[in-house]
């Protein structure tokens, strides 16, 4: 049984991980702390487990084996740090963090600390996804030549824990960066992901087109984002992140090969369908994916949990991820100069 401590209340950790944990029979939530002192209490009654008062009082309790940090954006460096030297395991919600370094920081001291740190990138663990790897690894469609990749719905102020133009995803300090890091991450760590290949440049545009924030004003973080990505395998392709999708959800992935093409949650009637040169159309029928109006399990809790109980490297590690993040800072690199940006630490 392992014992765990949340860090930050917010929706994520409420609509993920808290009931998550609560369904694994090899996990136990012994304490919570949010900066909202009201929260914390309302969901420590909630779980009948221990509110803590601070980050530091939860990570010196000796029972608490690991923790999620489910914080926003700027402090997940500094909390996730935190609990590796208090030796605990840790479970990140992406984006990894605000800067490479601090990415680099987290991993390092979990080397260090001989800790494990995992990263919360769930659509690796998506059926769909698992599958489409699988049958590109297999060569169901040949050489992978090309892709496109989107991740966009109506933003975060219709779904975080405090709704509205307030939320902390508008707010630059906290979010330090908008729909790239919030959405734009999935996908770029799932492409690298499905197709096997790292990016080794990006050429991309992040915009704000239409978020405001409570002044009427354009919120400082980016709503839009659009990259191309090259990868070291030689396929070529997009990686779309929206915030301004008004309609339907999208959460798409479109993989062309040598001998066919693929798609991914594209149409409702088949997760994945594999179209091959040859005219044969083969649906392959897996669990739909997550939608912000729709959350199914993850996987990525109990992926976490496993680990820990067996003692092996997370599934989904940090440093496992800092390929993707290499990928998303270059990438608002190239949006800032207008040039294309190589990356050669993912060669």
């Amino acid at each position: 049984m392992k014992n765990i401590g949340i860090i930050g209340c917010g929706k994520i950790a409420q609509i993920r991980h808290i009931p998550e944990y609560v369904d694994n029979p090899d996990a136990t939530i012994v304490g919570v702390y949010d900066f909202n002192i009201q929260r914390t209490a309302e969901i420590a009654a909630k779980l009948n487990c221990k509110a803590f008062s601070s980050v530091d009082e939860l990570l010196a309790e000796p029972q608490i084996d690991a923790v999620s940090v489910c914080v926003a954006n700027n402090a997940h460096c500094e909390v996730t740090v935190k609990a590796l030297k208090a030796g605990k395991d840790v479970l990140c919600e992406k984006p990894m963090a605000a800067t490479l370094e601090e990415c680099e920081l987290m991993v390092r001291t979990a080397e260090e600390c001989g800790r494990k740190l995992m990263i919360g990138q769930n659509q690796r663990l998506a059926d769909a996804h698992v599958k489409a790897a699988e049958l590109i690894r297999e060569g169901a469609i040949g050489r992978v030549l090309s892709f496109r990749t989107s991740f966009g719905h109506s933003g975060p102020e219709n779904w975080s824990i405090d709704p509205g133009k307030n939320t902390w995803f508008f707010d630059k300090k906290q979010a330090v960066m908008g729909v790239m890091a919030d959405l734009g991450i999935h996908k770029t760590d799932l492409i690298q992901h499905i197709l096997g290949q790292k990016i080794v440049a990006t050429t991309a545009k992040l915009v704000t087109l239409d978020k405001r924030g409570p002044d009427g004003n354009l919120i400082e973080v980016d709503d839009n984002a659009i990259c191309i990505y090259e990868m070291d395998g030689g396929a070529i392709g997009t990686m779309v992140a929206s915030w301004t999708y008004y309609g339907a959800e999208d959460n798409s992935t479109t993989v062309y090969g040598t001998e066919g093409c693929m798609t991914i949650y594209d149409i409702d009637r088949a997760p994945v369908v594999l179209r091959k040169n040859t005219g044969e159309v083969i649906e392959f029928q897996t669990g739909q994916i997550q939608t912000n109006a729709n959350q199914t399990k993850s996987g990525i809790i109990d992926a976490f949990i496993d680990c820990l109980v067996k003692d092996t490297e997370p599934s989904i590690s940090g440093k496992g991820v800092l390929a993707a993040m290499r990928a998303v800072f270059a990438s608002i690199e190239s949006s800032e100069t207008g040039k294309r940006v190589e990356i050669p630490a993912n060669r």
